[in-house]
């Protein structure tokens, strides 16, 4: 039985951060996720792409921004339990809750924070027959590392914000990349829609447009695909090509959570925004992306406010009557439990002759 303060369900960046200001509060944490390595979405699908929006960041990578949440967190000793998923959740006499995951390994704490982004993502696939037959050799769904594909032959397929940036990028990194979509509009941003169009009549970017990807060929992995193009008649050919990747976007699901008896709605969790993001059971917390109340954004700098009042809110419980005296980390500093400390250099007192 791993046993914490505060037990962490989904370890992005709100839940990283969680970690932090739960630490300033002298409170343990423990961190439950299905993806094999802290960073959510952050570090699983899109780790090379900028962010703009984080407060003191013009521009972050968001692989970058997983790292210094970690190193910031660092001190404060979390644990994890990484590749398995939160299954089920008991409640127990003392008030305690009982989480297990779909491996069988158990965590007890009094306080369960559910900051599980927009739950478990499975990818949008296409209707090909052998496309599973395909993934992971040659097939892929999420973009990773763009070195995987330097100078190779490139297929993308989708019409949004993906298949634009990941095409634009990849045209420095592949030796050739030609885009697919059904339709001739694209519903990505402008700008985006637009530098495709220059790197097309530059020959950097193949476009085929309206068309779709019908089937993958190969043996062992990925070697061609065919196309269906819709123009005066239906006409079908193939393109040689190292890669496929279809990205038509990803099914959020909230996975075995949904079952908890907590309140759902439109697939987040409902909670009281007006204190403190608690859910309908008391003890249970929501924060970040899978929570849902009047006025919700979901951005990261949002889920990290959410987290800083959730922390306030367990130290409560935890420390029932007990009240704590807020001081700034410029005041007070912080002390970790791996025994460090960070604090603002003292001010020198010396008189003047």
């Amino acid at each position: 039985m791993i046993k914490t303060d505060i037990l962490i369900i989904g370890a992005g960046p709100t839940g990283l951060f969680a970690v932090f200001e739960a630490g300033l509060l002298k409170l343990k944490c423990h961190l439950i996720d299905a993806l094999p390595q802290a960073g959510g979405q952050c570090s699983e699908i899109y780790p090379k792409k900028p962010i703009y929006d984080i407060p003191g960041f013009p521009e972050i990578l968001a692989g970058d921004l997983t790292n210094n949440l970690l190193e910031q967190c660092k001190q404060f000793e979390p644990g994890f339990t990484l590749g398995e998923r939160a299954e089920t959740i008991e409640k127990q006499e003392d008030g305690s809750f009982i989480v297990t995951t779909n491996k069988g390994t158990k965590h007890q704490a009094p306080v369960v924070a559910i900051a599980g982004g927009l739950g478990s993502f499975e990818p949008r696939k296409p209707l090909i027959d052998n496309i599973t037959f395909f993934e992971d050799k040659g097939v892929e769904y999420f973009i990773k590392d763009p070195e995987v594909y330097r100078n190779k032959r490139v297929v993308i397929s989708g019409g949004g914000d993906s298949a634009l940036d990941w095409s634009i990028f990849l045209s420095k990194v592949a030796s050739e990349v030609t885009l697919i979509h059904r339709r001739n509009e694209f519903r990505g941003a402008l700008d985006s829609v637009e530098k495709v169009q220059e790197l097309k009549n530059k020959g950097k970017i193949k476009l085929i447009t309206p068309a779709e990807v019908i089937n993958v060929v190969g043996h062992d992995k990925v070697e061609a695909v065919v196309v269906s193009q819709a123009e005066h008649i239906q006409k079908e050919f193939e393109i040689e090509c190292d890669h496929f990747i279809p990205l038509f976007g990803l099914s959020p699901k909230l996975g075995p959570i949904a079952n908890w008896g907590l309140e759902i709605e439109k697939n987040a969790i409902k909670v009281n925004n007006a204190l403190d993001y608690q859910t309908n059971t008391p003890g249970i917390f929501a924060i970040g992306d899978v929570n849902t109340y009047p006025g919700k954004l979901k951005l990261i700098l949002c889920g990290f406010h959410e987290a800083t009042l959730m922390c306030q809110a367990a130290y409560q419980i935890i420390n029932p009557g007990k009240k704590y005296v807020l001081k700034y980390t410029t005041v007070s500093g912080v002390d970790g439990f791996d025994g460090t400390r960070k604090e603002a250099p003292k001010q020198v007192v010396k008189s003047i002759n």
